[in-house]
């Protein structure tokens, strides 16, 4: 076990808890790039409609948390709280006064996880149903 000096003592109580990859966390509203499902911008979560996918990735992952950039609106980040607590999952508002990020939402595990590719680039088109056209011939003779 590895022994702590006064000036290591000293430094934890004046900065807190040393961090792994302090850059890292900031960019990602806390958490680590090899945890996150998925990631939107700020400009992305600011859109009026929620993205599809993140909620899909709650029902997948319901053990992950929300984090979302307290350096945002709330009327911006108020849809995906609701979004939270309708799918029943832990979420967090992140507020970092020294460091902002392009970062607006995260989707986390509290494991590592390593996916690739964690940016939606649009959003996945919910086809609706469209009502069947009928034909003249259909229309002229009903049955």
């Amino acid at each position: 076990m590895e022994r702590k000096t006064v000036e290591d003592v000293l430094q934890q109580g004046i900065y807190g808890p040393l961090e792994t990859k302090p850059e890292e966390r900031r960019k990602y509203l806390g958490t680590l790039r090899e945890r996150i499902i998925v990631a939107l911008t700020k400009s992305q979560v600011a859109e009026t409609k929620i993205y599809p996918q993140v909620e899909q990735f709650m029902k997948e992952y319901p053990k992950a948390q929300l984090f979302l950039n307290g350096n945002m609106a709330y009327e911006e980040i108020s849809k995906y709280v609701k979004l939270a607590s309708k799918n029943k999952m832990k979420h967090k508002i992140v507020t970092n006064k020294e460091h902002d990020t392009d970062i607006g939402l995260v989707l986390a595990m509290s494991v590592a996880i390593d996916k690739e590719d964690i940016f939606i680039s649009q959003k996945v088109q919910i086809p609706e149903k469209l009502p069947e056209k009928k034909s003249l011939f259909a229309k002229l003779f009903k049955r």
